[in-house]
Order: C-alpha cells, then sequence, then structure tokens
C-alpha cells in the first residue's frame, strides 16, 4: 500500500469514527496521527479529517445524487470514503484524477474490491456533472452549509438579520491565534522572534496579548514553545480575563477551568489564589499540564460547580469565571464536529445547567464582588435568558453594561459573533453583587 493511500484509508477509518460512533474529532485525530509517519502526510491526514467532518452534511447528500440505488447500511466507511473524496475534490481542491485514482486503490485496500469500479464511476460522474450537483446543494442551507436543521432553525430565530454570515464564517477555517505568556515574554519580543523564524503575525488593539498567525503551523515547533511563552487561544476566549478587573491578592474560582486556557491567563496577569475546578478528572490533567508549561500554579481540583458542599471551603471568592458548558455553537469552525454530535434535545439540559451552577455560585461571591458568564454558545437561550432568569430571582445582583467592542446586544450581555474580527462566536456578561 501506497504512502498516499494509507493516509487516506486511516482518514476513513477516522472519520467513520466520528460520524457514526460519536468520536470527537480531536480524539480521532489523536488516535490517528500517530500511525502516519510523515509530518506531511499528517497535515494532509487533519486536513482531510476537519474538511470531511464540516463538509458531511453536505457530500453526505450529494451520493444519492450520484447513484441510482443507496449503499447498503453495513457499508459504512465505502460510504465514507466516496465523501471523502467529495471532499478532497471540492473543498481541498486536490488533483481530481489522483483523487479519484487513491480512492479506487484505498477501496481495494479497505476490502471494498468488488465495489473499486463503482467508486470510480461515482467520483468521475461526480467531476462531469459537479456545477449541476452544487447548484442542487446550494438550494437547501442545510446542504449549502452543511449544518443540521435544527441549528439553522435556532440561529435564525435568535440572529434573523445575521443568520446566513453566522453560517458561513461557521465553516471557514480559524486563524490560528497565540496568547503571549507576559510571565515568560511579550508580544513585541514574541513578535520578533516569530518574524526571524519566518512567521508573519498581526494584533489586535482588543487582544493585548494575542498574535495572529497568517497561517496555520505546528505550534510546537515555534520558538518559545518549550519555554511556555505562549499559548494557543482563540480571541473571544482571550477577551473573558478582561472582565474578570484582576489585580494581586485576589481569591478566584474558574469554575469550569478544563482544558485550562484561561485559569493560565489570569494567572499571566496577576499574582491570586485560584481555585481552578472542573467535574471531569481526566480533563484536568490537561489543566496541570497547561499550567506547568506557562510556569504556573494554582489549586487545581475536582469537584461539580452544581453541588459546591462537596467541595466548598467556607472561603468566599473575590472573582468567579463561569465559562458554562454549552452547545458550543459559537466554535463550529475549530470543531466542527459539533454540528453532527449535538441535537436540538441537548438545549433545555445545557440551560439547565447553566443556570443551577449560576445559582449554587453566587453564595460563594463576597459581596462587591464580580461573576463573569461566559459561554461559546451563539443560543439565546443558552446565553441572555439564563442570565436575565438569575438575574429577575436575586435582588443583590446587578449587571454591568458591556460595550459595542464585545459585539452585539444580548440582553444585559454582548454576543460576538463566529468570525466578527476572526474570533469565535462567543457571550460574555458581567454580574456584580451589592455590598
Amino acid at each position: 500500500m501506497s504512502t498516499g493511500v494509507a493516509v487516506r484509508v486511516e482518514a476513513v477509518h477516522a472519520l467513520a469514527r466520528i460520524v457514526f460512533h460519536g468520536v470527537s474529532l480531536r480524539a480521532a485525530l489523536a488516535s490517528s496521527a500517530p500511525r502516519i509517519a510523515d509530518s506531511r502526510d499528517r497535515a494532509l491526514l487533519s486536513a482531510m479529517l476537519f474538511a470531511g467532518t464540516r463538509g458531511w452534511l453536505r457530500f453526505d447528500a450529494a451520493l444519492p445524487l450520484l447513484m441510482d440505488r443507496p449503499l447498503p447500511q453495513k457499508l459504512r466507511e465505502l460510504r465514507t470514503l466516496l465523501v471523502l473524496a467529495l471532499v478532497q475534490i471540492a473543498a481541498l481542491e486536490l488533483p481530481e484524477h489522483a483523487v479519484v485514482a487513491s480512492a479506487v486503490d484505498a477501496a481495494k485496500a479497505l476490502g471494498y474490491v468488488k465495489q473499486a469500479g463503482m467508486v470510480n464511476a461515482v467520483l468521475r460522474r461526480f467531476l462531469r456533472e459537479r456545477a449541476d450537483i452544487e447548484l442542487q446543494l446550494d438550494r437547501d442551507p442545510a446542504t449549502r452549509f452543511a449544518m443540521p436543521r435544527w441549528l439553522i432553525e435556532a440561529v435564525r430565530a435568535d440572529w434573523p438579520d445575521h443568520v446566513n454570515a453566522i453560517l458561513a464564517e461557521s465553516n471557514v477555517q480559524a486563524p490560528l491565534m497565540l496568547r503571549v505568556n507576559r510571565r515568560v515574554s511579550s508580544v513585541d519580543a514574541m513578535r520578533r522572534k516569530l518574524d526571524v523564524a519566518g512567521f508573519t503575525t498581526e494584533t489586535d488593539e482588543l487582544l493585548p496579548d494575542a498574535l495572529i498567525l497568517a497561517d496555520s503551523t505546528d505550534v510546537t515547533r515555534l520558538p518559545g514553545f518549550d519555554e511556555g511563552a505562549f499559548s494557543v487561544q482563540d480571541g473571544s476566549a482571550q477577551r473573558v480575563v478582561e472582565l474578570m478587573d484582576l489585580h494581586d491578592g485576589l481569591r478566584v474560582l474558574d469554575a469550569c477551568a478544563a482544558p485550562g486556557g484561561k485559569a493560565a491567563h489570569m494567572l499571566e496577569r496577576a499574582e491570586l489564589d485560584l481555585l481552578a475546578l472542573d467535574r471531569d478528572a481526566t480533563r484536568l490533567d490537561r489543566v496541570r499540564a497547561n499550567l506547568s508549561r506557562g510556569g504556573l500554579s494554582a489549586d487545581v481540583r475536582v469537584g461539580d460547580a452544581t453541588l459546591p458542599q462537596a467541595w466548598f471551603d467556607g472561603r468566599a471568592f473575590d472573582r468567579i469565571l463561569l465559562d458554562a458548558p454549552c452547545s458550543a455553537s459559537g466554535i463550529l469552525r475549530r470543531q466542527p464536529d459539533i454540528r453532527l454530535h449535538r441535537r436540538a434535545s441537548d438545549i433545555p439540559n445545557l440551560v439547565a445547567t447553566q443556570s443551577q451552577m449560576l445559582y449554587a455560585l453566587w453564595p460563594m461571591l463576597v459581596p462587591g464582588g464580580r461573576l463573569v458568564y461566559a459561554t461559546c454558545s451563539i443560543l439565546r437561550a443558552e446565553n441572555e435568558n439564563v442570565v436575565a432568569g438569575f438575574l429577575a430571582a436575586h435582588d443583590d445582583a446587578q449587571a454591568l453594561a458591556l460595550s459595542p467592542e464585545w459585539g452585539e446586544v444580548a440582553g444585559v450581555g454582548r454576543q460576538r459573533l463566529p468570525g466578527d474580527r476572526g474570533m469565535d462566536g462567543f457571550y460574555h456578561a458581567v454580574i456584580t453583587k451589592q455590598a
């Protein structure tokens, strides 16, 4: 088996796990990439998995337009192979005839020898009829944007003036944003190092710790990575620290801390007594690793924010960050598998959890303290509605007004929509406790 075919076979296995078995893109890539020796082939594998996951709902819908009868349900990996080949042609724009040839070889390598001719015929038909096929797919928003219909309807209901832009931006590859660790380096110093190494960067006045790279790359090979001089973090997530009003000596709770980016950012800004809490013990290993790489320390503890009696020691917090679990509908650019795994039926349970966390954490905030509520969702049910319900039930809670630089008005908070200034979709609200 040639290297190119081996990469495609591995991509088929991984994409099938994502689509049919609910495995996350991150986990699928982590298990598949070590099987590919060459770094360029690993980059191709990653590109195929991201594009395949992002485009599945579009190109899977193309198969009935290209075939006289549907594939048997049991031939899932053959179906995956066909979709992946269409993605390579239409989304990744790889050489068409090379894609067809490699797909035929991959079909044989996967054990579909009898179907190899069919694979060739389907893909060649797509090449002949591509313009008409894509026109048919573009007529339906679900296949035009490769989005589940429930999510399209939810976005249209919440953001009718922005729905097409949101859906389009959710399919654009997100820029690579770095957060410079102020305790190790500076934005200017880090930018000079990257420039010497041949990397072009940009800055944004709203992101005082950020460098934005023009092209994606293996960040572990960038100068300063081993020293903890920077971390990868989207601009919307970096913005959270600006709302925390931090200074030395504060006691701070990061209530849903994994994977630790915001906890690290806060510790880079000030000397804090910080508790990094998360209910998932496994994910807390990533928090510890991220803090350690940056030369930072915190009290990292397993705990459920809805059940503080199991972990709260009675010492109130000056600041609380609740980056609540959510639909992640604002970060489809970075995690395209969300569109395949999230269901409309998940939203009520998420809303209930978000509200429970707010209610449970509020008594632990000192009078005069502030709580920042954030999500990477663009759905009003998870954002402004949750905060509005909480404020209505608490006379001692008051929301701070946020300026337009934080995005669109969303109740008492602000909503940054996907792609705005290159950032992810993110909701922010600040609630203070009356003394």
